[in-house]
């Protein structure tokens, strides 16, 4: 899981490389016309501009249709996750099972509750590992935090045995838990991963 910083200097690393290769497309452009107008080519020499030009426009339709995607997209997704916020935390439960019988798990079935040791969904996955994930249904204003996440990782290996672990919420990780995760193997979802993969747009947590 990538953490949602992460995800916006990504798309500011993308903005400035595609800036850079408009500037170096224009200077080539203009550099290859004045060379061939030296060379006497008349009309000819403004062929390199008519195709940056060209270029343009085609980049630019295309940056618009995939913006549009974009939009669409997110629109898809925030209903979804309204969905999963209106759900009561069993609820919650039975729809992530749901998912994972969904996309090919064997035995996909609600275990969570009084003495589940931080285990709310079992499953099989498609290639035969045992999945266990920890559901936490939380407002947009309450973030996972690192005790959740010791918590279940003081059982989800040792106890549940699983070779899957995860844990997928509608809300967003502290930076603290997400360090936990990757230190011990435990895959994160949060709210914006969880919408992929209900709307199939997105990996499933043991992929």
């Amino acid at each position: 899981m990538s953490a949602p910083a992460s995800r916006r200097d990504l798309q500011s690393e993308d903005s400035c490389l595609i800036g850079c290769g408009y500037a170096i497309g224009a200077l080539g452009a203009v550099s290859m016309t004045a060379i061939m107008a030296a060379d006497g080519l008349g009309a000819a020499a403004l062929l390199p501009l008519f195709l940056f030009a060209g270029g343009l426009v085609v980049h630019s339709r295309y940056r618009i249709r995939r913006a549009a995607e974009r939009r669409r997209l997110q629109e898809v997704q925030s209903t979804e996750i309204a969905r999963y916020h209106a759900m009561n935390p069993r609820e919650f439960e039975q729809a992530i099972a749901f998912l994972c019988e969904r996309d090919g798990c064997m035995d996909a079935r609600v275990v969570g509750g009084a003495g589940d040791l931080g285990a709310d969904v079992v499953a099989t996955a498609p290639d035969g590992r045992r999945i266990v994930i920890q559901c936490k249904r939380y407002g947009p204003t309450t973030k996972v935090g690192s005790p959740d996440l010791q918590r279940f990782g003081g059982t989800c290996f040792s106890i549940h045995g699983a070779q899957v672990a995860a844990v997928v919420t509608t809300s967003v990780f502290t930076r603290p838990a997400i360090n936990y995760g990757t230190q011990h193997g435990i895959r994160l979802f949060d709210n914006t991963d969880l919408a992929a993969w209900a709307t199939r747009t997105g990996p499933a947590p043991w992929m």
